[in-house]
């Protein structure tokens, strides 16, 4: 079993990797065959994606959250969700083309970590536990899309700038859409984000007798609150739209990354077990 959900882990990359590039070969060549293939290789991608946590699943005995391999495997489900869920709202696809990247990057890094199953530790047997991952994947996922939104705008107001008039920049949402969808992003994340801090301190407090402890992890976890704090205070009080927006976005989205995978590799403390 544990073979089989790897090998669906694996395909899952292969398959985010050939629809980046039937993604980006779709905004470059303007080929209708292209985008239709990067968006059946991105569906198989979720298909064995989700296979591959039910299988985790069922090896477990429980949800597949204990470890950075777990939850990476949740985490980019989580991004790939909300990517589908949002080309058909919106009905278009050329947003794969930012998001695919980050997809098949992070499978591949999350894959580097891969753990045979393991008994939970003691700290790890609490239902706060899966509360906490659960608000983490719905937050980093939503906050990853606002990264490819937010890489979108910067990538369209430079063409525009250059003075494009082509197919390519008319496959792209107008400046105002992406500027709206970033923020819509942001502020669904920004709740879930909340909880993920208040539900790791009640955790922290069960599993360490502490709400709170300045281990890297938790430090980490209140500065990206407080960048995307700064990202609404921002928008609402300063009125902030365009490009300063969307790199407060970016630089937000860089500090989940270090949170969830430098902060485990670099600075070592209580959530070294992540590993």
């Amino acid at each position: 079993m544990g073979a089989l959900e790897k090998e669906f882990f694996n395909s899952a990359f292969v398959s985010y990797f050939l629809a980046s590039c039937f993604n980006i070969g779709h905004l470059i060549w303007l080929k209708e065959r292209l985008g239709r293939w990067a968006i059946a290789l991105t569906v198989i991608g979720f298909v064995v994606n989700t296979l591959a946590l039910t299988s985790r699943t069922l090896q477990a005995g429980r949800i597949p959250f204990a470890n950075m391999y777990e939850f990476g495997m949740a985490f980019v489900w989580g991004l790939i969700f909300f990517y589908l869920y949002i080309a058909y709202r919106y009905k278009n696809y050329s947003l794969g083309a930012f998001v695919l990247p980050v997809a098949f990057v992070l499978t591949g890094i999350f894959s580097s970590f891969y753990q045979e199953v393991r008994p939970l530790m003691p700290a790890l047997k609490s239902n706060w536990l899966l509360i906490h991952v659960i608000t983490a994947v719905i937050a980093y996922g939503a906050l990853a899309i606002s990264f490819a939104l937010a890489i979108m705008y910067l990538w369209r107001q430079r063409l525009e700038e250059a003075g494009e008039q082509g197919t390519m920049i008319s496959l792209l949402p107008s400046l105002a859409i992406l500027d709206t969808l970033v923020n819509r992003c942001i502020h669904f994340a920004v709740p879930f984000l909340t909880l993920l801090i208040v539900t790791g301190a009640v955790w922290a407090e069960y599993a360490w007798g502490s709400y709170w402890r300045w281990d890297p992890k938790e430090t980490w976890s209140l500065i990206t609150w407080l960048i995307y704090a700064m990202y609404l205070h921002g928008r609402v009080a300063l009125g902030w739209r365009g490009k300063k927006a969307m790199n407060w976005a970016v630089i937000g989205f860089i500090t989940v990354l270090f949170t969830f995978i430098g902060v485990n590799v670099l600075l070592p403390g209580l959530h070294s077990y992540a590993l």
